[in-house]
């Protein structure tokens, strides 16, 4: 079965638009586990308007599933990661003023770049995955720089999926999910998947790409929990990722 991790970060958003400690973000992620989460996932930023540093290394001790951080390797990111030793760290390319990812690596501009990141990584025991675009000619430089896994980038996935609903064509673009995510185990890679995947569009991409290891959630997740309630709308998702 697909793996979920649920993104905390709109809950550390909505903490921080009023301040104090409401809602309690150390709790969210316990009680994310305990509602049956196979893993938390955090993406701190530099501005740290959402998830902050101080949470991550707060998390860490608590979190007995999986723990995933994402973010750009800069030096502080990098030193952060180092510090706390998540289970795996998701490489994005975000500039630091982005308001969310919205592309892959280009394995073969930033291979350099890519290759010392996981080395350090990887030498810490951290499991690395890179944020990758529906793009078969990218894989490779992915698996060359070290990396364990790929996160498929599932923005224009979701954004071609609400269209195909209402207009008279099919989704020409998942071929390329299909056929990156065929390479990426071909050559030995897990693989993942995450952005913008809800309870509409999730069980068409898992269907379809059968060798799906795990997602990552946050958004769409945290918007289903305000009509849901966060114990059910977490069961809801696991049941879209039933094999």
């Amino acid at each position: 079965m697909t793996k979920l991790s649920v993104n905390i970060n709109k809950f550390a958003t909505l903490r921080n638009a009023r301040g104090g400690n409401l809602p309690d973000i150390l709790k969210v992620a316990q009680d994310c586990e305990r509602f049956g989460a196979d893993g938390i996932t955090v993406h701190p930023r530099p501005d740290e308007r959402h998830i902050r540093y101080q949470d991550v290394r707060d998390l860490k001790p608590l979190v007995t599933t999986e723990f995933n951080i994402e973010g750009y390797p800069s030096k502080e990111f990098m030193d952060l990661v180092l510090a706390v030793k998540p289970d795996q760290c998701t490489l994005v390319p975000d500039p630091p003023n982005a308001i969310t990812s919205n592309t892959g690596w280009d394995t073969v501009a930033h291979q350099s770049q890519l290759k010392e990141v996981i080395s350090t990584l990887k030498q810490a025991g951290i499991r690395v995955s890179i944020f990758l675009n529906p793009d078969i000619t990218k894989v490779e430089g992915a698996k060359t720089a070290g990396a364990d896994r790929i996160e498929l980038y599932t923005g224009p996935y979701a954004e071609e999926y609400t269209k195909a609903r209402t207009q008279p064509q099919n989704l020409q673009l998942f071929n390329d999910y299909k056929n990156t995510a065929k390479e990426a185990t071909a050559i030995g890679l897990g693989l993942n998947a995450g952005h913008d995947l809800n309870l509409d569009n999730l069980r068409f991409f898992k269907l379809h790409i059968p060798q799906l290891a795990e997602v990552s959630i946050g958004h769409a997740l945290v918007a289903d929990a305000l009509y849901f309630g966060l114990e059910n709308t977490i069961q809801l998702y696991k049941r879209q990722l039933a094999d």
